[in-house]
């Protein structure tokens, strides 16, 4: 089921880009490129360029470091290590363990529907790996002493605080046939304050079905949970189980889920409809 396994003059980490899209008192965006994706730091206030550095500089740090274990895109990775034999999984890193541990604890709890083993023989951790890089690097920016920011990884976010005093930072929600259209604009209001997507619309049919190896039932299944590494699983759980992972996600977690199924209609559970 892959990926369902299932990413200032400091230098950066290798797998790492940063630049800064500076608005008025400091409020624009921060940006890195790493994983394969682009991290989108915003701020919910003005916040001054040594603090900002400071932040994308971290940021950087903690994505380069996952990247550089993790990614299976390059030779040098531990995990590409691991799948090509030369060095053997009891022999990993403690991070790398712990890691596999995590996927293996989903795949039990979705009862298999999401698993870090895809059908070539690879172990991929990718199904959780970007989430655990988002939330730390949301701790990296709270240590800092941010505490109104919204981290954005490839559309999958992790909010914290608010985006202007009282004001819940707001999750845009991409129409899978119009990337340029938003389906729904949704609060990221606590204790929901993650939010994951998965879907066929960028990648194409990425992820198998749980059931016979075929496409999904869904185009796009967007879940709302209160960490980021619960909605990341659900979301590919639920895109590659269908509508029995979606119902035992619903009664087992407390999320909401936002889902399109291939006829081009809307799901959503009670929670958002209200």
């Amino acid at each position: 089921m892959p990926p369902a396994s299932s990413r200032s003059g400091t230098a950066m980490p290798q797998g790492a880009e940063v630049s800064s899209e500076d608005g008025a008192a400091g409020t624009g965006a921060l940006t890195v490129t790493s994983m394969g994706t682009v991290l989108s730091i915003r701020f919910g206030g003005p916040v001054g360029p040594a603090r900002r550095d400071a932040a994308r500089d971290a940021i950087a740090r903690v994505f380069g470091r996952w990247d550089a274990r993790f990614s299976l895109y390059r030779d040098d990775s531990e995990l590409s290590r691991v799948n090509r034999g030369e060095l053997r999984l009891t022999q990993a890193s403690v991070a790398l363990r712990d890691c596999y541990a995590l996927a293996l604890d989903w795949r039990d709890r979705t009862d298999g529907v999401f698993t870090p083993h895809r059908a070539d023989g690879v172990l991929d951790l990718s199904g959780v790996v970007k989430a655990l890089a988002i939330d730390e690097a949301g701790r990296a920016l709270s240590a800092l002493g941010q505490g109104d920011w919204s981290l954005n990884a490839g559309g999958d976010i992790l909010v914290s605080g608010d985006q202007a005093p009282g004001l819940d930072w707001m999750a845009g929600i991409a129409d899978p046939e119009d990337r340029a259209r938003s389906l729904a604009v949704v609060p990221l209001a606590v204790p929901l304050r993650a939010v994951a997507t998965s879907g066929s619309a960028e990648r194409g049919d990425h992820i198998w079905t749980a059931v016979d190896g075929g496409p999904s039932p869904y185009r796009q299944v967007t879940v709302f949970a209160r960490d980021i590494v619960t909605a990341d699983v659900l979301a590919t759980a639920i895109f590659a189980g269908g509508e029995a992972t979606l119902n035992r996600s619903t009664e087992t977690w407390p999320v909401e889920v936002l889902a399109v199924p291939r006829d081009g209609s809307l799901l959503a559970t009670p929670g958002l409809r209200a």
